[in-house]
């Protein structure tokens, strides 16, 4: 079951996203969320929001790449916690471990520094959409693998059509705005 992470939260994410028709691929309605990026006075706001939200309960923040990057270093910033990097094969420099996991077109691999992530450390995991579930999923069994703690998954859009919740079922998870197709 999803959480939602506030009204004021959905309502700055709805008000910044850019609808782009036919992207991309034909007949695909693609919600663009930098807009809110761009925007200096939303994305302080949405920083701020969030901060609230976790203040006490996190001792870092995980950005998905590539788009979690954008969200959880402002807020890791703003908590004054630490920020880890889960990052595609080969984008780190050693030692790193890896997760391999499946996707709807083939498959992936997700990595991190273990030095980065702290025995035990209390852990957000941030990103812009859940569709799937893959990355996710295999994020919070990265980190897990490391020893440490996944207190929630936070994501601003999440396309429901896609059940990405079924692949994260025991995790704890908020998004800002459900996005239903159908």
């Amino acid at each position: 079951m999803t959480e939602n992470l506030g009204v004021e939260i959905a309502e700055l994410v709805e008000q910044n996203l850019r609808l782009v028709p036919n992207f991309p691929l034909e007949g695909v309605l693609f919600r663009d969320v930098t807009p809110l990026f761009a925007s200096g006075p939303a994305f302080q706001e949405l920083i701020n929001l969030l901060a609230d939200r976790y203040r006490g309960k996190i001792d870092m923040v995980a950005g998905l790449e590539s788009r979690g990057f954008i969200l959880a270093a402002p807020l890791a910033t703003a908590l004054g916690v630490g920020m880890v990097a889960v990052r595609k094969a080969g984008k780190l420099p050693g030692p790193v471990v890896g997760i391999d996991y499946d996707l709807e077109y083939g498959s992936a691999r997700l990595e991190v520094q273990p030095e980065s992530v702290p025995d035990g450390a209390r852990i957000l995991i941030l990103d812009d959409v859940l569709a799937t579930g893959g990355t996710a999923k295999a994020s919070v069994d990265l980190l897990e693998m490391c020893g440490a703690h996944v207190v929630e998954i936070a994501v601003l859009l999440e396309l429901v059509d896609l059940n990405g919740q079924v692949k994260i079922a025991g995790t704890p998870f908020a998004s800002a705005v459900e996005v239903h197709e159908s």
